[in-house]
């Protein structure tokens, strides 16, 4: 995710003149009290984006303002380009949907929203620590976590497939909140076992090497997997870890994994796994439940053959990638209040339970007196197919996001660069540990410079 200071201003118009051609929904009112431009993630999932519009507009209808909502696209790096051309040109909407790092990228560009969280976590609980630790810097809230778009990314899996080879995943991790002795071999050395039986049926596992803000769901795995050995590139006090026997260990069992990856993976993006879901051509993927909800529309059989379940455990525990997203008000906005107040209201348990209804139970809200809605427990096909899609107590798993050990100045290079795909990418080419950990030292030493 590009830095404002990347983008020069030639590119800054050239990329406002792009997100204005987005598509958008502009929402009047009669007797408008002002204006408010507000840019919102477009949601993968079908008729997600419907409910987030009729919210605006209730809230727009009450408070007498004249309201454009622009739905703007994470494929092709639109969601992250889009900010970068605004801090640039200090123009454009007044509140901005960011996710991952882009809070700490546009940190100085960003208004404090201390007294809205502060209401937020009195209704709703505590943020979970991903998001914390990406918004809350300082002691002081630069954005809002919302669950609009914020995700966890277990395995979804063919219930068949895995069942002709001795696995029931409804067995393993039934459709409530208990703990059993199968879950205890759900291992990354299991995980390995299965890769290279899908290999042999055809069925390789959807798992991909793509760089930077379009794969980040590889990033995300990858970056659960090493903190399952706990793998760390670089420690909290900037020092780099990359000599250590934890990351030569998951090293050497990537080396394995790495036989059965696809054939393409280092060409993949966000979307690439999900459609080998869709199209029956793999036995598992890393996904939300996108995947699953446009199966449901477009290949239903698949669909019902598909179960989420959690993360496999490594030595140093079960990590469960996650990717949480936020609502920031621009400083520069002619309309702060207005746009603060809005997502206030958008952030309602009622609205976050109805836009999750909407998304089939993909948008997760990160505070935790809000993992209780029954959308999880009777989606279908099957019935109970994303019951374990939340980060559950039961599940013994941790959040994981990638580099996040490293202090976030570093962590978010890391991240954006996709060093641990690049090194697993560099791996499954032939090269030697020795000579991975030797190209990785390099990069990481011109973060830390």
């Amino acid at each position: 995710m590009p830095k404002s200071s990347a983008v020069t201003r030639r590119g800054a118009v050239r990329l406002g003149a792009a997100a204005a051609a987005l598509p958008l929904v502009h929402i009047r009112t009669a007797g408008a009290a002002g204006k408010l431009n507000i840019g919102f993630w477009d949601h993968w999932v079908p008729g997600a984006n419907d409910v987030m519009q009729k919210q605006v507009k209730v809230w727009a209808d009450k408070n007498k303002v004249d309201v454009t909502a622009d739905f703007i696209t994470s494929s092709g790096g639109k969601l992250a380009l889009t900010p970068a051309a605004e801090t640039q040109a200090k123009a454009g909407h007044d509140v901005m949907t960011f996710f991952n790092w882009d809070v700490y990228n546009y940190l100085d560009h960003l208004d404090p929203l201390d007294d809205q969280m502060k209401r937020l976590i009195a209704a709703h609980g505590e943020v979970n620590s991903v998001g914390s630790y990406l918004a809350k810097v300082k002691g002081s809230w630069a954005a809002m976590p919302t669950s609009s778009g914020t995700q966890t990314k277990p395995p979804c899996a063919r219930i068949s497939w895995f069942k002709k080879h001795g696995l029931d995943l409804r067995e393993m991790y039934p459709a409530k909140d208990e703990k059993n002795a199968l879950q205890d071999s759900w291992t990354w050395d299991t995980f390995l076992k299965y890769a290279e039986l899908a290999q042999k049926d055809n069925m390789t596992f959807a798992l991909g090497l793509g760089s930077g803000v379009l794969n980040t769901d590889a990033t995300d795995t990858h970056g659960a997997l090493f903190h399952a050995y706990g793998a760390q590139l670089v420690d909290s006090s900037g020092k780099s870890q990359l000599k250590s026997d934890n990351v030569r260990a998951v090293l050497e069992y990537a080396q394995k994994l790495l036989k059965f990856y696809p054939v393409d993976a280092p060409s993949y993006d966000d979307g690439t796994n999900n459609r080998a879901l869709i199209s029956g051509k793999t036995a598992l993927i890393f996904n939300p439940p996108s995947a699953w909800a446009v199966a449901k529309r477009d290949n239903r059989d698949i669909a019902a053959d598909c179960w989420t379940f959690p993360a496999p455990k490594g030595p140093k525990g079960r990590f469960l990638p996650m990717l949480n997203f936020f609502w920031g008000a621009y400083k520069f906005s002619p309309n702060k209040s207005a746009g603060k107040d809005l997502i206030e209201f958008l952030m309602q348990r009622d609205n976050i339970e109805a836009r999750c209804i909407a998304s089939e139970g993909y948008d997760l809200p990160p505070y935790s007196k809000l993992t209780d809605f029954k959308v999880w427990d009777v989606v279908e096909p099957p019935v109970g197919t994303v019951f374990n899609y939340p980060l559950r107590e039961a599940s013994g798993q941790l959040p994981s996001l990638a580099a996040s050990e490293a202090p976030p100045e570093i962590a978010v290079q890391i991240y954006n660069r996709a060093i641990h795909n690049q090194m697993l990418a560099r791996l499954r080419d032939g090269q030697s540990i020795a000579q991975v950990i030797a190209w990785t030292q390099e990069e990481l030493e011109g973060f830390v410079r």
